[in-house]
């Protein structure tokens, strides 16, 4: 649909038109090669996207894969405090940059890499950040990789909207959690996928219920859940439900979530 108003502006856009699904991606170096990009979205903070990412990546790891997490959120990183990363990275050339990697060989690049001190805020305008998205995506020498996850700021934003206009998106997980509001939050990421022409490939529910040490009962502390009814609106098949767990919680706080003796998500990666 033509528009007289329009800036040509994508980045400050949502109009689905032939404008924006023509946007070329962005182009890998000569270094890189990229098969497969998964982004992880929520419609929320605090739900454990991050977690979910590093869960993702680490069972991709165990399955032999040579596996990636590009840190998109930059205003908010916390990818490197899971793989319990603190090295800085480098530029060997003054115009690329070698990733950081984790015990497993998992290649990671966020802001936090860069930055002198890790809780130096980052007070940036959204095209600057955008700009740093696409850069860690071009300017990175990721070398040959399966998977590469991309773990996004939460809503839809600038950089949702720039990660899935300039990467190569091959579909998202969404992340959410069990209340009342979950199904507007979720369709909210699910419509903007939509929107961009991008499958989603399944929910995870994450902090879904606690098991009791004593009695090993299921609780359901944010009441029962609504994930099921969700998915099922939207036509999507894979949905997976974490439990709120005490042993994971202080695996990610100790920068050890590839030592996580948990395999909920490699079923949720095998259909990816």
């Amino acid at each position: 649909m033509s528009n007289e108003n329009c800036t040509h502006d994508c980045s400050s856009c949502k109009e689905d038109c032939a404008e924006r699904n023509a946007i070329p991606k962005e182009s890998l170096n000569e270094f890189s090669k990229v098969r497969k990009v998964i982004g992880v979205v929520s419609g929320k903070g605090g739900v454990g996207k991050s977690m979910v990412t590093a869960l993702l990546a680490t069972a991709s790891s165990r399955m032999g894969k040579c596996t990636a997490v590009l840190d998109a959120d930059i205003t908010g990183p916390s990818i490197p405090k899971l793989f319990g990363i603190t090295e800085k990275v480098t530029s060997p050339d003054g115009k690329h940059i070698t990733p950081a990697e984790s015990v497993s060989g998992i290649k990671i690049i966020s802001i936090n890499l860069l930055l002198p001190d890790e809780t130096e805020p980052v007070v940036w305008r959204g095209p600057i950040i955008a700009g740093t998205v696409k850069q860690f995506w071009t300017d990175v020498i990721w070398g040959d990789v399966d998977y590469m996850f991309v773990d996004m700021p939460p809503g839809t934003g600038d950089v949702p909207l720039t990660v899935f206009q300039s990467l190569p998106v091959d579909g998202i997980i969404v992340v959410a959690s069990p209340q009342d509001l979950v199904s507007m939050i979720v369709a909210k990421a699910v419509k903007m996928a939509q929107i961009m022409n991008i499958p989603v490939l399944g929910i995870v529910e994450n902090m879904s219920y606690l098991t009791c040490p004593h009695c090993g009962k299921k609780i359901n502390l944010f009441g029962e859940s609504h994930i099921d009814k969700t998915a099922r609106e939207f036509g999507i098949k894979n949905v997976y439900k974490l439990p709120l767990d005490p042993a994971l919680t202080a695996l990610a706080d100790g920068g050890k979530i590839e030592e996580a003796d948990y395999n909920l998500l490699l079923d949720l990666f095998k259909t990816l």
